[in-house]
């Protein structure tokens, strides 16, 4: 079977179209949407869609690149662990958050065409950058949860021009930010045109709220708590009136914030 799926995205990858090869926007066009170009991003892509198989018990993170991903990964873990692990103990204080959520498409199967999932405890905790449209079969026919969250457009281009210059420190690599504009506005973004993703995903919670959860990141910053419990509730781990009370909501809420996470991010690094 991985002879075969090899052989199809041997034979897929040169007859996409490209644009803006050699700079850090590379982008391959697949099945309507963007994707990083390089053998690996569509070789995930492509793996996840044709190989994935879902369980009701997932829970998938869903987003656009730069619109709180990590944020919400950090949220899930904590709300599903949270009567495994303390905040004193979390692997939130040791390990990336996306080492603990690994994302299917741009991860586990970028590493392995074929990976062996068999062994993840259920709930399985994975997210993904594919459009919905693109998803497996096995995702949209399943019962598995997925909660999406979407951030202004503004932000996320101005975020996303900054993550992909620091890639690189060739000038001649890099784009200005008034390039990033211009093209995200026609469309053209890593697993974009990004209204189209945010679209997708929005009608899916419309058409199947037992499904899809639909969150704004701008919500999450203005009052994480209620946002927080939305979650929980969605993914079947609402919190008792007793872990209210006890401020279960309000630890989670400090210990996932934007300024902890960066934090622990930069103590990683220099561990690693």
């Amino acid at each position: 079977m991985a002879e075969d799926l090899n052989q199809q995205i041997n034979e897929i990858y040169p007859t996409l179209p490209k644009i803006l090869e050699g700079t850090t926007f590379e982008l391959s066009l697949y099945q309507g949407f963007w994707c990083p170009t390089g053998m690996s991003p569509i070789r995930g892509v492509i793996s996840f869609q044709k190989c994935f198989q879902a369980q009701d018990t997932d829970i998938l993170v869903a987003s656009n690149p730069k619109t709180g991903t990590t944020w919400l990964k950090a949220l899930s873990f904590s709300i599903v662990n949270r009567t495994r692990y303390t905040p004193s103990n979390t692997p939130l204080l040791t390990s990336n958050p996306h080492d603990l959520v690994p994302f299917l498409d741009f991860h586990l199967f970028t590493q392995n065409q074929l990976p062996d999932l068999s062994g993840i405890p259920s709930p399985r905790l994975f997210a993904m950058h594919t459009p919905y449209s693109a998803l497996p079969d096995s995702v949209k026919d399943s019962n598995c949860r997925i909660i999406y969250v979407c951030r202004n457009p503004f932000d996320t281009v101005v975020s996303l021009c900054h993550f992909s210059n620091a890639f690189t420190h060739k000038q001649d690599a890099q784009l200005s930010m008034e390039e990033f504009f211009e093209l995200f506005f026609k469309g053209i973004s890593p697993f974009g045109p990004y209204w189209d993703h945010v679209l997708g995903y929005w009608k899916a919670s419309l058409e199947r709220p037992d499904k899809v959860l639909f969150i704004k990141y701008e919500d999450m910053k203005e009052d994480i708590v209620p946002c927080l419990k939305r979650i929980a509730e969605f993914i079947g781990y609402p919190f008792s009136e007793e872990e209210e009370r006890n401020g279960a909501i309000k630890e989670i809420a400090k210990l996932c914030s934007l300024g902890t996470l960066k934090d622990l991010e930069k103590w990683c690094n220099q561990r690693t």
